[in-house]
């Protein structure tokens, strides 16, 4: 659909394109001293696309830089998989809150879960470990602060949706020092709306509900420093930093047409940026967290165009995230996606091969139809883009990454075993 050309259109347009390398220079030049050669990892940086499939990646790829280019993600040294499964005792296929604790903390666990074991007890993340070390950690997410990802490395409890008491342990139990993103409702009050106007006419009402009190003045009492706008968080000094954009999340998740938007106050390279500039000072090193929600919650909407933006923005992030580690030897930057969203599947065109009912209009099938054609960057040829759900699947998903014990990570393997690679990796094991 035409639609769908101009939503990528104007991502190229705004410098999401990442033809050019991070750091430039010859590939054994860049990795020395990033490789198997050096096995502590003096900073982590942990980049999560959120419904992030193979599939996914490629259709960024081709939207963006063609079959003949490569995505700063996909150009890391080091390319594996991990599987997905959680320890659900109902359900087959892992949701966010499983999927992220599973990164975070090395244990499987049931859904729903925020870095609790099947029992319920907390188990230790790397976030934890990191502060242990006596690293600087940061949380930076266009989601919600307190959604599912983010809150499993820095919080602990049974039931995902208990976002209020997650902002409470960040700022009482975890004690990040950046942490950014969106869900200021989740930090305020029953009619307190804090900087975000409540919008309760909004289809996924946006008021205040805070269940234990006024959050941000319980993070600002602890020293945090709380930002609302781009221009306060450029002027910011502080060491500890919370920042909060949006009312939920940073973007309007819903099929094309319908109010779907993908416009962040600060984009996510800004956020990721700052917490590196911030964190960066910590002589003994940090751990930071990044995530792009915008891909799982687009592709649950089965909105292809705005699926392959939020990819884009991820990919421009981990640009910023490769030019860091070019200049600070010593970080290993992991990407991966926690499970697969939609049942993405790329394809020619073909109007004769559409699987959905053209003539229905029921919502739900009307948005599962192909998407696109979506031109295939540098070339004359177009895609389409196919869904088979608008929940999760089961399909592994890939990793790439680059620097210290990097090269373990070049398998097959569970996503718990990513925990124990990057653990290892900070303590400088193996």
């Amino acid at each position: 659909m035409g639609a769908g050309s101009a939503v990528l259109a104007a991502g190229l347009a705004t410098g999401l394109t990442t033809s050019g390398v991070a750091g430039g220079g010859d590939r054994d030049e860049q990795d020395r001293g990033r490789g198997s050669g050096r096995t502590v990892a003096k900073n982590v940086i942990f980049m999560v696309g959120d419904g992030l499939s193979l599939a996914a990646r490629d259709a960024t790829r081709l939207a963006t830089v063609g079959k003949d280019g490569q995505l700063q993600m996909d150009s890391l040294r080091y390319a594996g998989w991990t599987h997905t499964d959680s320890l659900d005792p109902e359900e087959a296929v892992t949701d966010s809150a499983a999927g992220a604790t599973a990164f975070a903390t090395g244990v499987l666990t049931y859904n729903g879960a925020v870095s609790v074991d099947v029992d319920g007890n907390p188990v230790p993340t790397l976030l934890e470990h990191a502060k242990d070390l006596r690293k600087a950690t940061g949380l930076v997410s266009t989601a919600q602060v307190t959604d599912a990802t983010p809150a499993a490395f820095g919080s602990h409890v049974p039931d995902r949706g208990d976002q209020s008491e997650i902002a409470r342990q960040f700022i009482e139990v975890t004690q990040p020092d950046v942490i950014l993103g969106g869900g200021e409702d989740w930090w305020y009050p029953v009619g307190d709306p804090g900087a975000y106007p409540d919008d309760p006419a909004d289809p996924r009402p946006e008021v205040s509900k805070s269940t234990i009190g006024n959050l941000v003045e319980l993070a600002e009492g602890a020293g945090y420093d709380y930002v609302s706008t781009p221009d306060e968080l450029a002027a910011t000094r502080s060491d500890r930093v919370l920042g909060l954009f949006a009312n939920e999340e940073m973007f309007e998740q819903f099929p094309e047409g319908q109010g779907d938007e993908y416009a962040p106050v600060v984009p996510l390279t800004t956020m990721t940026q700052k917490a590196l500039d911030i964190l960066s000072q910590d002589k003994q090193g940090f751990f930071l967290m990044v995530e792009e929600e915008a891909i799982d919650e687009f592709a649950h909407n089965n909105n292809a165009a705005r699926t392959i933006q939020a990819g884009q923005a991820l990919d421009a992030t981990v640009a910023v995230v490769r030019q860091f580690a070019a200049q600070h030897p010593g970080t290993l930057v992991v990407v991966v996606g926690d499970h697969e969203t939609g049942g993405l599947a790329i394809e020619n065109v073909d109007p004769a091969d559409e699987s959905g009912d053209t003539a229905s209009t029921d919502p739900a099938v009307v948005r599962s139809l192909e998407d696109g054609p979506f031109p295939i960057a540098g070339s004359d040829l177009e895609f389409t883009v196919d869904w088979t759900t608008g929940g999760h699947t089961g399909a592994a998903t890939p990793l790439t990454a680059e620097g210290p014990s990097a090269e373990r990570l070049a398998r097959a393997q569970d996503n718990t075993d990513v925990f124990t690679v990057v653990l290892d990796a900070m303590r400088g094991g193996r």
